[in-house]
């Protein structure tokens, strides 16, 4: 035993290094940026840097643990049940992430867009290939779920942007929407945002440091984030493989959302008196020179597009690194 416990010291040092403070903050910083871009998922970013199912199961204990513990006082015991210091750090780079990004991304999607677009596509196209390979067993039977994925967010990829009057209670529906998405690996929380009007009004509360507005929008994503957590695991336990064909497809239908070349069909005025673009639709590049007159810079957006797949699998590779010694260890025990 003693000689077991020796050799898998260092497996488990590998390990907690993967996951330390450090480690998770930049897996927050990482999903909060991707959170800002409509089209682009926090959760693809939670399941292709291993954090994800910690995040579910770290969600999922909180109410448990407050009523057995914070609403008695136990505060250490509440602590170490919900995972508190892997939320505290994630939290924190995703807070730090959207305050700090806000500004910087919005100006790169609208100076760079091809660009932008480019390497966003490739990371997502890479991250199918990584969610699709979690599947245990290959079968028939999951060409349904894969089918119906692609074509749910596809369809919402499609959908017009739209207009809302900010209020308190859209507000905390906005969060609760919002982050439903954002937890599903391939569904984008912002641009659901989009679809019903108020990504603008969250974006200008974040840059404004509108304390109370962001504090109801954050009441609906805790409130949302609960709810749709505990689904997802009860869904995981029993449906495994045909949940990760569903989030496949996902990713995949969600393609067309990042695709770098548009046509703009509409327009529409903001609430900062600016005309975006109300309705787009993919074309080809060649197309897209033609419509705009703009170079579509085939080459640059393929190199940006490699960046993406290669910064994914640069993420697996240093994620099996840290794996493949554990099982290693845990066999010989």
């Amino acid at each position: 035993m003693n000689d077991v416990g020796v050799e898998a010291t260092p497996a488990t040092d590998e390990v907690d290094r993967s996951h330390r403070p450090v480690g998770i903050f930049l897996r927050g910083v990482a999903m909060g940026a991707a959170d800002i871009v409509p089209g682009v998922s926090g959760g693809t970013i939670a399941f292709i840097t291993g954090i994800y199912f910690r995040l579910l199961e770290a969600i999922n204990a909180a109410p448990k643990a407050a009523l057995r513990h914070l609403f008695r006082g136990h505060l250490k015991s509440f602590w170490i049940e919900i995972d508190g210091a892997f939320l505290l750090c994630l939290l924190a780079g995703i807070l730090g992430s959207i305050v700090t990004l806000a500004s910087a991304i919005s100006f790169a999607l609208e100076a760079y867009p091809v660009l932008i677009w480019s390497f966003f596509f490739g990371l997502i196209l890479a991250s199918v290939w990584h969610v699709g390979r979690q599947v245990r067993r290959y079968r028939y039977s999951l060409v349904l779920p894969l089918s119906a994925g692609i074509a749910v967010a596809w369809w919402i990829t499609t959908l017009s942007v739209g207009q809302a009057t900010p209020s308190a209670p859209l507000f905390f529906g906005a969060g609760a929407l919002a982050i439903c998405a954002m937890i599903l690996p391939g569904i984008s929380g912002s641009f659901i945002l989009l679809i019903i009007g108020m990504y603008s009004p969250v974006l200008t509360a974040i840059k404004g440091g509108d304390i109370g507005i962001l504090l109801l929008f954050m009441a609906g994503c805790v409130v949302g984030l609960l709810s749709i957590a505990r689904l997802i695991t009860w869904s995981f336990h029993h449906f495994h493989d045909h949940v990760l064909a569903l989030l496949t497809g996902f990713m995949i239908g969600a393609l067309n959302k990042v695709w770098p070349w548009k046509e703009t069909l509409s327009w529409r005025t903001n609430s900062a008196g600016e005309q975006v673009p109300l309705q787009e639709v993919s074309i080809m590049p060649a197309s897209y020179a033609e419509l705009t007159g703009q170079d579509p810079q085939i080459a640059l957006a393929i190199v940006l597009a490699l960046a993406g797949l290669f910064l994914v699998f640069a993420l697996e590779w240093v994620g099996s690194r840290y794996q493949q010694p554990v099982s290693g260890a845990q066999s010989e025990m």
